[in-house]
């Protein structure tokens, strides 16, 4: 069950100055009003943060762990659009729409996730010009990302869309190309929009044919030129 919680991550909004950029161009007061209108929450791995179809009231910022950032669809599947890393704001989405979340949010392993009222964050828009400019820039860095992932999803073959997950994977969340999954096989299915045992089979694929080694849940990339060629191609 998720628990309420101030911690060493999250004590207040002053710390946030130097861990999000966004956070760098409010003023001590602001950052100030701003900490009056959150909370802290720790996540279980599994749990979910956000629920599609409710109410949106807050903004997320996960200062510790990963969530995935996923739609759920027709007969309950899921298409993961993104990985969730410490200090991104979560929730644009809602802000300016029908105050509903129109995706769901979950932590993939134990998390802990900074609530802001979204009220007091759209305050925050009204009075600092270069704040509104620096959300916007963001917003429109995720949209643009969103129509990338289209384009993967619905142009490429299988094994360009496992190519793709791979390398963001490695680039965007784990920064390395040797790192421990924590996503589950049935995760990597939904972030790259396949059955889980076609995911499956194009993995092992991959490994004997030495692009990636593949042990457990450990993941190297070996050949990252190969799995470059194999995205560009689809």
């Amino acid at each position: 069950m998720a628990k309420f919680s101030r911690t060493d991550n999250c004590k207040n909004c002053v710390d946030c100055n130097k861990k999000i950029p966004l956070f760098q161009l409010l003023s001590q007061s602001e950052l100030t009003d701003l900490n009056t209108s959150r909370f802290e929450v720790k996540f279980k791995a599994g749990e979910t943060i956000f629920k599609q179809g409710t109410s949106a009231t807050h903004l997320l910022i996960i200062t510790s762990g990963l969530a995935k950032f996923y739609v759920e669809g027709v007969q309950e599947r899921q298409l993961i659009i993104r990985i969730v890393k410490p200090w991104e704001v979560v929730g644009q989405a809602s802000l300016y729409f029908d105050n509903r979340h129109h995706y769901s949010v979950a932590a993939l392993v134990d998390c802990t996730a900074c609530f802001i009222e979204i009220e007091s964050f759209k305050k925050m828009i009204r009075q600092n010009s270069a704040f509104a400019e620096e959300f916007i820039t963001q917003c429109t860095q995720k949209g643009v990302f969103s129509y990338e992932k289209m384009v993967s999803l619905s142009q490429k073959q299988m094994h360009g869309r496992i190519a793709d997950g791979i390398l963001y994977l490695s680039k965007k969340i784990y920064e390395s190309n040797q790192f421990s999954l924590h996503l589950s096989r049935q995760d990597i299915a939904d972030l790259t929009g396949m059955s889980k045992d076609s995911a499956i089979r194009i993995l092992k694929e991959f490994h004997h044919e030495g692009i990636i080694e593949l042990d457990g849940r450990n993941l190297n990339v070996l050949n990252s030129e190969q799995l470059e060629r194999i995205s560009e191609t689809g």
